[in-house]
């Protein structure tokens, strides 16, 4: 079997967090999140890692990367995902500006990940023992008839911000630890204390222990081939009723393959604190928190 790979992505122009908060720094050495993620991946076993990222924003971007990784030992592709990319037929409804989600993301990928890989958004911190649990799982457990996914974890708690609203996977589980269904909310706060999601107009309450997706995923192959059979239906569905805003969601398709017995879905506890910068706000509250690793030697100052 192929090693695992490593796919980060990076097309978001964070318009929440005002800037390409990609690549905005969080400590005093110059490191970004992504710094992070790639010592805590290479530590795991991973060399190889595909960036997600937008045309318009490859020079800065790359400016920063190509610059960080000069001395570490992986190798680094690019693909890009772009609004134009579509199935034959389609077209970009006029107004158009916000790409097709987390799925069309990963599709934008087949033809260049041919390897069990992990999948991770560019601007959270996900902690060691989530690199290392996703890589044992790619390692040791490759597909047969049926796709054998996993997906790491984190109690809902944990990845909350004080700052705003945020998406997440809201995971159901079964006794034997695998998933059984997954719900993207898009409005998931908290307030005096308590953890809540809107819907419709109505807030609903959450448990503070709810698993839910951080999009840390591992997958082979055929998920991309998966999402590709599967954007023509989605199009086809949602553009007339959401032209401008519907988005291709990486769980949603997960889901749809869960619930027709297509793939089963280890979920990996990990009861590590996520760290991420949805909105500028955030950003002090990352800083510190490296700062507070370092200083218990999770990280070196200079990796």
């Amino acid at each position: 079997m192929k090693n695992p790979e490593l796919v980060i992505m990076a097309a978001g122009m964070g318009s929440r967090y005002g800037g390409l908060k990609q690549i905005d720094k969080v400590d005093d050495n110059g490191h970004i999140i992504i710094d992070y993620s790639i010592y805590d991946a290479m530590r795991a076993g991973f060399r190889d890692v595909t960036f997600i990222i937008k045309k318009e924003i490859e020079a800065d971007f790359r400016e920063v990367m190509d610059a960080h990784l000069a001395d570490k030992d992986i190798n680094v592709k690019y693909v890009y995902q772009e609004i134009d990319k579509l199935p034959e037929g389609f077209e970009v409804p006029a107004g158009r500006r916000k790409p097709w989600g987390t799925a069309h993301a990963l599709l934008c990928c087949l033809g260049t990940v041919d390897a069990p890989f992990a999948v991770i958004n560019a601007d959270d911190y996900y902690g060691a023992h989530a690199f290392e649990k996703i890589y044992d799982f790619l390692k040791n457990s490759p597909d047969g008839e049926k796709h054998h996914f996993a997906m790491v974890g984190y109690r809902i708690k944990n990845t909350v911000t004080e700052q705003g609203t945020v998406s997440r996977g809201v995971c159901n589980i079964n006794d034997e630890g695998y998933l059984t269904s997954i719900v993207e909310r898009t409005k998931i706060g908290i307030r005096n204390g308590e953890i809540y999601f809107t819907e419709d107009g109505t807030d609903y309450d959450l448990d503070p222990e709810t698993l839910v997706s951080m999009n840390l995923w591992g997958f082979t192959p055929a998920y991309l081939e998966e999402c590709r059979a599967r954007f023509p239906k989605f199009l086809a569905e949602n553009l007339p009723k959401n032209p401008e805003k519907c988005e291709f969601f990486l769980p949603t398709v997960v889901s749809e393959l869960v619930e027709e017995g297509k793939a089963d879905v280890r979920v990996l506890d990990n009861t590590d604190k996520w760290y991420g910068v949805t909105y500028k706000e955030d950003k002090q509250n990352v800083v510190e928190a490296f700062r507070k690793l370092k200083e218990d030697g999770v990280y070196p100052d200079n990796f």
